[in-house]
């Protein structure tokens, strides 16, 4: 059983909000002095990723990969949150955002944010990497800056492995515009016959079936090796006369198009879930255009034609300088110059693991394992621990949450293994998480067909925990064992985000996980829980009932704190929660990676709150929750991680689970991480009252081994295999 009370018993700790003066008297604030917009708030996260382009303390190509991140990053805000904030500007226009602004109000004020972020990525590209890049042997030339004999070569190249797989459309009274894909790059054509006056428009797409980069001096490649580079588009434009042969050209746009992916598909009467998400993907792929990008000074009758037909307004229009894609400089980040980037870092096996001789589930029964990714091997102890599950004779079931995972994936592979070993296995696939659907679809059919019992996810819920159950038969009986993260069953991500994960054979918590289970996979409907604290049932009234007993301990002259760490805050219930007890004086510090809507240091409102933010090599990804409980020493208080953030469809839309960190080392490496995150005056940003965010530095006289110079990426390497790294 666990070693501290169950928070939900505590009398204190109902599942009841209250109503206070404190409250009460916030109610009369308005939303734009209590919140950020989160829209805004999202674009200040970005700009810290661009931060890290910017940076030249970073090796090369780590910079070039960041401005690659960066362009992708737009994109999906783009098809994810400008597509949504069009949408309600048709559909409910007088909505109001947390901060109090219409839709069309947010995408007035969203363009000039963007268009600002635009032209700093292109200098950072233009002016500063390109010209670094160079200096280095890397050069990336335009058909027009080509040699004569690289001319020839790359257009021989063209005409054997692209030219066959181009279509160029006409647009005429016998051909309509066609359909752009999106986030497809194109060209849009003007030309002529000869001796004509009458201008025709056609459109080629640059396909996406061949390598956006391409290595001059060895074209046929399967990727750049060499260090003079060009662009795809720019070797099929210098090339249009073989595909409009005895045509006068007159102009060449390059052109890019991004669609909403916030399509709207009714949930209120799904008779077949996979179905559901099929007609949704299908929606998607035609929606509404919400962006077009060409190169900067772009201007004429190819690109008024194109937004005409895209039904786009000239303020949806983005002039780009530098590469009308950048995240074709991926593969430019990829160059084999070792030199130029991180250290590789290959995650250390648990030691709990390794003194059990590599046998995870004598590890698990000896003391629960709190495993801290990607510092600590995934491979093995994750993977491990359903591998070993698949192939062990005396395991009768496996269970298993599906969010997002890898292609190749090693849980499909071990699931099928054990469903066709006659064991019990189950598994929970979300086919609506974003952008993965066709993958998990997949997936889910493929398990089926191997007998493993599948289930698609809760009607109106999202199931975004990350869990798994093994049941397995012992001397004494049956055990459960239990694995809760704060990341998905990803091996790829896993690399490279930093997550934490629960191993525990504690009865309780195995006793509520078999419940949770029984909920997501029949038709019941578990509300209550011993140990864990399970959305959208309780959560948000459990995390604000232990918010108020901290405000009570504060009150009554005790040390009221709370330390939360998440990608994201934008719950106004909790915010609100949050301002009432830093009035109280609670002294609360929030790591919040992503965008953040609430307000700290504003004296009268949050001055005992203080938000950072941590960014740099490995996406912080993990989610923990600690309230001091009037204990003096932090480990006596309450510890939580799993996989929600305090937003409100992680509170109210999805299947979340929180897990007690029960074990009071693991809760010391919980505290340690605390710590380390605290002191980070390398890869830290404070958040101002303002909305912007002041970047750390570390003091002159900082020790060069302490979190303070190194920050948390290398400190919490260096954590679990000492003097291994140190940039």
């Amino acid at each position: 059983m666990s070693t501290a009370e169950p928070a939900r018993n505590d009398p204190r700790v109902a599942d009841t909000v209250r109503e206070t003066p404190a409250a009460r008297a916030l109610a009369d604030i308005p939303a734009r002095e209590l919140f950020f917009n989160r829209d805004l708030s999202w674009l200040e996260f970005n700009r810290r990723v661009l931060a890290l382009a910017q940076d030249n303390r970073r090796p090369l190509l780590e910079r070039v990969k960041f401005l690659s991140i960066f362009g992708n990053n737009l994109d999906e805000f783009f098809m994810k949150r400008v597509g949504l904030l069009r949408r309600l500007a048709r559909t409910q226009p007088q909505s109001r955002s947390n901060d109090g602004m219409t839709p069309a109000e947010q995408l007035a004020v969203i363009r000039p944010r963007a268009l600002e972020l635009l032209e700093h990525q292109a200098t950072c590209w233009e002016d500063d990497l390109r010209a670094s890049l160079e200096a280095e042997g890397v050069r990336l030339l335009t058909w027009e800056g080509l040699a004569k004999k690289q001319r020839t070569k790359l257009a021989k190249w063209y005409r054997a492995n692209v030219f066959p797989v181009l279509t160029p459309l006409a647009v005429d009274p016998g051909h309509r515009f066609p359909f752009i894909s999106n986030l497809s790059k194109n060209l849009g054509v003007l030309l002529s016959e000869p001796d004509s006056t009458e201008r025709h428009f056609a459109r080629v797409k640059i396909p996406g079936v061949v390598p956006g980069v391409i290595d001059v001096d060895d074209p046929g490649a399967a990727g750049p090796s060499a260090r003079t580079l060009m662009l795809l588009d720019d070797i099929i434009a210098g090339n249009l006369g073989d595909l409009f042969p005895g045509m006068v050209i007159h102009d060449v746009l390059p052109f890019r198009v991004t669609r909403s992916a916030a399509v709207e598909v009714d949930d209120d009467e799904v008779d077949d879930l996979l179905e559901h998400v099929e007609e949704e993907l299908r929606m998607r792929r035609f929606s509404e255009a919400v962006r077009l990008e060409v190169p900067a000074g772009a201007r004429g009758p190819v690109l008024d034609l194109i937004r005409e037909e895209l039904r786009l307004e000239p303020a949806d229009v983005y002039p780009q300088r530098g590469p009308l894609d950048y995240t074709d400089l991926f593969a430019v980040a990829e160059l084999n110059l070792n030199q130029h980037k991180y250290e590789p870092w290959l995650g250390v096996t648990h030691p709990q693991i390794t003194e059990a001789g590599g046998d995870i589930f004598a590890a698990i029964r000896k003391q629960d394992i709190l495993v801290h990714h990607p510092y600590e091997s995934f491979q093995t102890s994750v993977e491990k621990f359903i591998a070993a599950a698949s192939r062990d004779p005396d395991v009768l079931a496996i269970k298993l949450t599906l969010y997002r995972t890898s292609p190749d994936s090693p849980f499909i592979s071990s699931l099928i293994r054990a469903a066709e070993s006659g064991k019990q296995v189950a598994c929970l696939v979300e086919v609506r998480a974003r952008f993965d659907e066709h993958r998990n679809v997949r997936f889910a059919r493929q398990l089926e067909q191997a007998g493993v019992h599948v289930a698609y996810g809760v009607v109106g819920f999202k199931t975004h925990c990350k869990c798994s159950l093994v049941v397995r038969r012992e001397s004494q009986g049956l055990r459960g064992y239990v694995h809760v993260s704060t990341g998905n069953y990803h091996p790829k991500t896993a690399q490279l985000y930093t997550d934490l994960g629960l191993f525990t054979a504690d009865p309780a918590i195995v006793e509520d996980v078999i419940e949770l289970f029984n909920s997501l996979t029949g038709r019941t409907e578990q509300r209550n829980y011993d140990e864990l604290i399970v959305a959208p049932y309780a959560m948000r009234r459990r995390m604000i009932a232990l918010i108020d007993r901290e405000i009570d301990i504060a009150q009554s002259g005790g040390k009221g704190r709370i330390f939360a760490k998440m990608n994201a805050l934008e719950d106004t219930r909790l915010t609100r929660k949050l301002y009432e007890a830093s009035r109280a004086g609670v002294q609360t510090t929030l790591v919040v990676r992503g965008f953040c809507c609430l307000r700290p240091g504003v004296v009268g409102l949050s001055e005992n709150i203080r938000v950072i933010a941590v960014i740099g090599r490995f996406l912080e990804h993990s989610r923990v929750y600690h309230f001091g409980a009037g204990k003096e020493d932090p480990l006596d208080g309450e510890w939580y991680i799993g996989s929600p953030d305090w937003m409100y469809r992680n509170l109210s839309n999805r299947v979340e689970v929180l897990v007690p960190v029960n074990d009071r080392q693991a809760r010391a490496r919980l505290q340690k991480l605390r710590d380390i995150h605290e002191r980070d005056q390398r890869t830290a940003w404070d958040l101002q009252p303002d909305g912007s965010y002041i970047e750390r530095m570390p003091p002159p006289d900082a020790d060069p081994l302490s979190p303070e110079a190194l920050g948390a990426f290398v400190s919490f390497m260096n954590e679990v295999a000492p003097g291994s790294a140190s940039r």
